[in-house]
């Protein structure tokens, strides 16, 4: 009796054309809910705050903040290490007040720096698939941690490669542009830069990179101030080349500056080399390293050579799975030799199907160099990169 009594009521109930519109509009309601709750879980993962700083929409937290006096303590424990390095090459000298034309130069380096990562950061967006709404839901759990793992260095020595490589792995997040917080925007706090990083769950590691880092005076002290168990990955290359690939990647935006071979030397008839300019300044890998071992012991340093990144990619990256403590996931199944731009891309990106290679900002034709610059550079090079073979035990064969 009191079944057919509820199965009368129910049938009462949707028989109503009124009831039975109520009833679907809640359902479509809560349907719209869940999406909506699926949406804010998905974007929650997406660097947008990275986009914005690069805009200068930065937002400026008060936690984590290092007191002015810290600061000045640390740079002044860096200045006061003793650095012999003239003793290496009669005629380096140490890098002097820059001249406003060398000033305007750096700062359209700068400028050439973000605009290529904003547009690398476009192009990961716009190959990035549309997530279903269960998948969608599982990237809002986790959280945002401090990175583990950091690539210092160097300018145009491969460090994007790595990263787009290394995201293979499905135990590292990384944030797609470059946070530049330890030296450009530390007075920022170590709470905004957490906000910058991908949520993780427990077993991942969270990465970011920042070439400019390894030629940073104070960089080796803030992050050891972070945490001093942090790993450091530096890719390292032909300093002659990468000089010229720094030359490049500036010349395609301000067409207008000055030759390379103008720019390398200060008096080109003595043939003495300007270490003012940042491109020289760079390739001295042992003096930058130096700073870096007063902070870090060599064992918590890899680096990885620009040149095999690109003639065996799945071995560099094996070394680089092995001393982040991962199990060797990406191997020569996930990568092609693309004949046109001249390095290995990837048969299958983070988060796509589809084949992907690095955007048009990598793999620019260089243009010609006198030889004579080139042999001067090297010979300039060559002691430094002694030193630095003996320092890290590894001979990179440039020259």
């Amino acid at each position: 009796m009191e079944y057919s009594l509820v199965c009368h009521s129910l049938y009462a109930l949707w028989s109503s054309p009124v009831k039975k519109k109520l009833i679907l509009l809640s359902i479509m309601f809560l349907i719209w809910v869940y999406m909506l709750y699926s949406c804010v879980g998905y974007c929650s993962t997406m660097p947008n705050l990275v986009v914005d700083s690069y805009r200068g929409k930065e937002t400026v937290s008060a936690v984590g903040k290092r007191t002015e006096s810290s600061r000045t303590d640390l740079v002044s424990r860096l200045l006061a290490k003793s650095q012999p390095w003239e003793d290496i090459e009669s005629d380096y000298e140490e890098p002097s007040i820059r001249t406003a034309a060398s000033r305007d130069l750096l700062d359209n380096e700068l400028e050439t720096d973000r605009t290529d990562d904003w547009d690398e950061m476009r192009g990961e967006q716009q190959r990035a698939p549309e997530p279903s709404a269960m998948s969608s839901f599982s990237n809002g759990s986790g959280s945002k941690k401090l990175p583990q793992a950091i690539i210092i260095g160097v300018k145009k020595g491969g460090t994007r490669a790595l990263l787009e490589f290394l995201r293979v792995h499905p135990d590292i997040r990384a944030v797609g542009a470059e946070p530049h917080f330890f030296d450009r925007n530390y007075d920022n706090g170590l709470e905004w830069y957490r906000e910058l990083m991908p949520k993780t769950l427990e077993g991942q590691i969270t990465m970011e990179k920042t070439p400019s880092y390894f030629v940073t005076r104070e960089a080796p002290a803030r992050i050891s101030a972070m945490s001093r168990d942090t790993k450091l990955i530096v890719v390292v290359r032909d300093p002659v080349t990468r000089a010229i690939s720094d030359y490049t990647q500036t010349l395609s935006k301000k067409p207008d500056i000055p030759s390379f071979e103008s720019l390398t030397f200060k008096n080109r008839t003595t043939g003495l080399i300007d270490t003012s300019w940042s491109a020289i300044q760079i390739g001295i890998y042992a003096k930058h390293l130096d700073n870096w071992l007063q902070y870090f012991p060599m064992e918590q340093i890899l680096f990885v050579s620009g040149e095999r990144l690109i003639s065996d990619p799945a071995g560099e990256l094996g070394r680089v799975q092995d001393f982040l403590g991962l199990k060797r996931i990406i191997t020569d199944k996930h990568f092609y030799f693309n004949q046109t731009k001249g390095f290995p891309c990837l048969k299958k990106a983070e988060g796509s199907s589809k084949p992907h290679c690095l955007g048009k900002t990598k793999g620019r034709t260089h243009p010609n160099i006198d030889p004579e610059v080139v042999q001067r550079l090297r010979d300039f090079y060559r002691p430094f990169n002694m030193k630095f073979y003996q320092m890290t035990g590894h001979n990179f064969g440039w020259d």
